[in-house]
């Protein structure tokens, strides 16, 4: 196992930047995802990682070594990828140990190496079986144990879950957190699936045109994301940006919302989470950032329930998904998905009181999109 260092990299294709000056650190047996839209730059990155693409200008370090310029095969990393890139002709046991074989280990070791593997992966009764008798769960297991089956410093995973159906890519995704758990490697893993890095990772880096954005743990990219684009990106339904004005005096902060009915909401503004750029606002329009979960129904059958601050509000739209309801409503210029209780009585059309959790709530620059509160 090793810790991971990447240096200012850079990466041109002709005329066009693909990875613009990406730095990044990550310790020994860390699990890292590499989270973001399609052509942001995560899968270059992780092909840079590899050696499959030589970078451009900066440094790739492996345990404080500088491998930069190194082939793929003197790395010492091993790749799953996308497509399970097995051999047809091969059956399992062979396909598990082919890598061993080109690097020259001797059969006795080859051997035990698969049936370490094997019975890791729970596929010891697959391996004289052939890819095409394999469903897209055990190929994908048996293209994990041709890599586990190498020990390298560093693994390597390019998007192994997006072929499968839902189902099994929750189940294999369980599969890789046990796997990580058990055996304390350092991964790098790419997805466009932020549930997927929500579940996965020990750090997370949210990546855009190139850049990396944010690097942090699952909770603090989900609950203190730097822009609004993070914040956006992260977590299923998305949060809710609204438009508000910031008013009152320091120390003492409203948000004002006009809703769709003409109606003015005040929202009060935590005191303990006054910072020193949200003075220069003041009079002027903000963004609201509120996830789903800040929204909770007024029970009646708590006496005095104080949690967040009242609103009421219409439902246009209930969605029951069996464990909550996501409620749509109109909250000042936009339509807001708030998460409530599977037994929450409405329908729509109806008027609902719900309660807003201000102290989980965030502000955002309209114009930068940068995080102020």
């Amino acid at each position: 196992m090793s810790a991971l260092e990447i240096r200012e990299v850079r990466k041109d294709f002709g005329s066009t930047r693909v990875l613009k000056d990406v730095s990044l650190a990550i310790d020994s047996g860390e699990f890292l995802i590499l989270v973001g839209p399609s052509g942001c730059g995560k899968s270059t990155l992780m092909n840079a990682i590899a050696g499959l693409e030589p970078v451009t200008d900066g440094q790739i370090l492996i345990g404080g070594d500088d491998i930069t310029w190194r082939t793929p095969a003197e790395r010492d990393i091993a790749m799953v990828f996308q497509s399970y890139a097995l051999y047809p002709s091969m059956t399992v046991r062979q396909n598990i140990a082919f890598g061993l074989e080109m690097r020259k280990v001797p059969k006795a070791e080859r051997a035990e190496a698969v049936e370490r593997v094997a019975d890791l992966l729970q596929i010891t009764h697959l391996l004289e079986r052939k890819p095409a008798q394999l469903s897209g769960g055990q190929r994908q297991r048996v293209a994990m144990g041709r890599a586990l089956a190498r020990e390298p410093q560093i693994y390597l995973f390019d998007e192994p879950l997006s072929n499968l159906d839902a189902k099994l890519r929750v189940e294999m995704r369980t599969e890789i957190k046990k796997l990580h758990q058990r055996l304390g490697t350092t991964i790098v893993y790419v997805t466009h699936d932020q549930i997927e890095a929500m579940t996965l990772a020990d750090s997370i880096a949210v990546m855009r045109d190139g850049h990396i954005l944010q690097l942090g743990s699952p909770d603090e990219v989900y609950n203190d994301p730097v822009d609004m684009f993070v914040a956006g990106f992260m977590g299923s339904p998305s949060m809710n940006f609204i438009t508000a004005t910031l008013e009152g005096q320091v120390g003492d902060y409203r948000l004002r919302i006009t809703t769709p009915e003409e109606q003015e909401l005040v929202l009060p503004w935590p005191a303990d989470r006054v910072t020193s750029e949200l003075a220069g606002h003041l009079g002027q329009q903000v963004v609201l950032g509120l996830r789903p979960e800040h929204f909770s129904e007024q029970d009646a059958r708590l006496e005095g329930q104080q949690e967040g601050t009242l609103l009421e509000t219409r439902v246009t739209v209930v969605e029951p998904t069996g464990a909550d309801i996501l409620l749509r409503l109109p909250l000042g210029d936009s339509e807001v998905t708030a998460r409530v209780g599977p037994k929450c009585p409405v329908a729509a059309g109806e008027r609902l009181a719900l309660r807003v959790d201000m102290g989980r709530a965030v502000l955002f620059d309209p114009q930068s999109e940068r995080r102020l509160a």
